[in-house]
């Protein structure tokens, strides 16, 4: 009985200690995670608005040539960019948010900015679900080396002319 009572009158009695540092650490992450979100406008990333794409300055002159592109009135950045089931399109903002938002903290990209294989694919297949019936022929599925993909032939369709848009320099 004496060795409780003098615990707890000398500070905090048992794992109670450990209990209040795990709480202030989950504080301070979640402080600088929510100041985080609200400066790099997090929830906006939730929407399928073409704006949003811009957010980042990296991205303005994307988005500038796509406004002026021969898809702006019928095609988004979702709708070329993300598969289009629910759990991929998820997946993908998730996967893509994650390396676009530490290139970006750590200005770890090259210049002019590129697309990746996987992302390619899901481009690729887009192109596809729009437009399968007119090429089914001539048009690869998967995007793989070797295989043209429709972009091979028609790289200004989604952003216009290349301007340092990324890809092979020409």
């Amino acid at each position: 009985m004496k060795t409780r009572r003098a615990n707890t009158q000398r500070g905090l009695a048992g794992p109670t200690w450990l209990l209040v540092l795990l709480a202030v650490v989950a504080g301070i992450a979640a402080g600088i995670g929510g100041y985080t979100m609200v400066y790099a406008e997090g929830l906006s990333y939730m929407s399928s608005d073409p704006k949003v794409c811009a957010n980042c300055h990296i991205m303005n002159s994307q988005y500038d040539s796509w406004q002026k592109s021969s898809h702006h009135a019928v095609a988004g950045c979702v709708d070329c960019h993300l598969p289009h089931d629910f759990v991929g399109k998820w997946t993908a903002k998730a996967v893509n948010g994650w390396h676009h938002s530490k290139a970006f903290t750590t200005q770890d990209f090259h210049e002019p900015i590129a697309i990746k294989p996987p992302n390619s694919r899901i481009l690729q297949a887009n192109c596809l679900a729009c437009h399968g019936d007119l090429v089914h022929e001539a048009a690869g599925e998967t995007g793989r080396p070797g295989e043209f993909t429709c972009v091979h032939c028609h790289q200004t369709v989604g952003h216009g002319v290349r301007a340092g848009l990324g890809g092979p320099s020409s």
